[in-house]
């Protein structure tokens, strides 16, 4: 299993490459996907994870939906939720709303820090599929926050570079921290 790369490594302060053209539709892309995936996965609490963060230098993120969508009320309580990864190649935001709002914040590779940031009310994305179908996507709240945080991470930024009131936050009981 891939593992999430910490502050420090040198590809989270790159900017990401894009997917080339000629591996859309490849096992090596589905792979890599597969990776990101396996990777956010046993993270309870992230709700998603750029390539970056296992050490690709590409320009793909992902979110577990099953995380950030409130449970369907006639969902069964008792049985493990089947994760659900929305997948994002090459994405740009091409939209935000004016209105910005302060946001509890914090990230699979700063682990045990977290601190307010400033993000857009709305984000509209455009991306592509594994496949190399075009789309867009818009989103308020959480996702919109989600759409920010991971593409700064493909343009070589943190959260931590933007946000105020640091704090530091050690879980001695828990193997993974909640992150966003």
């Amino acid at each position: 299993m891939k593992e999430i790369v910490q502050e420090g490594a040198e590809v989270l302060r790159e900017v990401a490459k894009p997917v080339p053209e000629e591996m859309f539709g490849t096992p090596e892309l589905a792979k890599m996907i597969k990776d990101m995936e396996t990777a956010l996965d046993p993270e309870k609490e992230g709700v998603a994870l750029a390539a970056p963060q296992i050490g690709l230098p590409y320009r793909i993120f992902i979110v577990r939906m099953d995380r950030v969508l409130p449970p369907s009320p006639d969902a069964p309580q008792d049985k493990p939720v089947e994760p659900i990864n929305d997948v994002y190649i090459n994405p740009e935001i091409v939209k935000t709303s004016r209105k910005r709002a302060p946001m509890d914040e914090g990230c699979l590779s700063v682990r045990g820090v977290y601190g307010t940031t400033l993000r857009h009310e709305r984000v509209t994305l455009r991306a592509r599929t594994p496949d190399g179908k075009k789309f867009e996507r818009g989103a308020g709240g959480l996702l919109a926050q989600i759409f920010e945080h991971e593409t700064d991470h493909l343009n070589g930024i943190l959260f931590i570079d933007h946000a105020d009131q640091l704090v530091e936050i050690t879980h001695e009981t828990h193997e993974h921290e909640p992150d966003a």
